[in-house]
């Protein structure tokens, strides 16, 4: 009993977080919902196990996923107006998104270093910088997506073992088998929809 009720909040997110990635799999819209209250959840258990750039990261989530849950339930495509499809990110975007990813890296890695008691400043903000390309290219349904949610994932497996937070550690490392075969499904659905 005491270990459900140190692990809880630890628990519940794992389960919403495998709701979210089958959701996300799928393609489905209902991931944004999910994705709105998983990460509300995430910000006090982050916060509480002292990572403070993933607890901030949570706060970009929740937000971001009401982003998300627009563009996917209002974007039409300019000339067929149906919904938004499953592409592959234009290239001249890679420039800016890896000045984004670089910024925010080091914007991240400021704050924690400076205002936190963060004992790993450079892979907590490493994985928040990550992850904001990979939920704005998720918003977008670029394919892509799915690369930066594989070393997001990896990286934040090994996080959450160092932190003690076993749970969400399982559910990343699960997370990253499923991202390749996320990866692989989407690349299906791209081609269906070019045939």
């Amino acid at each position: 009993m005491e270990f459900l009720q140190t692990h809880w909040l630890d628990i519940l997110t794992t389960i919403l977080g495998l709701i979210y990635i089958w959701l996300e799999y799928r393609a489905s819209i209902v991931l944004w919902v999910v994705g709105i209250i998983m990460p509300a959840l995430d910000i006090y258990l982050y916060w509480s196990h002292g990572l403070y750039g993933d607890a901030g990261m949570a706060c970009y989530y929740t937000v971001a996923a009401l982003y998300g849950l627009c563009v996917w339930k209002f974007s039409k495509t300019r000339r067929t107006r149906e919904p938004l499809s499953i592409i592959h990110m234009p290239r001249h975007k890679y420039l800016p998104v890896a000045i984004c990813f670089l910024t925010a890296w080091a914007v991240i890695y400021y704050i924690l270093i400076r205002w936190t008691n963060s004992t790993v400043p450079v892979l907590d903000s490493f994985t928040n910088a990550l992850s904001f390309v990979g939920l704005w290219a998720l918003a977008r349904k670029y394919i892509e997506q799915w690369w930066f949610w594989i070393v997001v994932d990896a990286v934040c497996c090994v996080l959450y073992v160092q932190k003690g937070i076993p749970f969400k550690a399982g559910l990343y490392g699960l997370y990253v088998v499923i991202a390749i075969a996320g990866y692989f499904k989407w690349k299906t659905m791209l081609k269906v929809k070019n045939v």
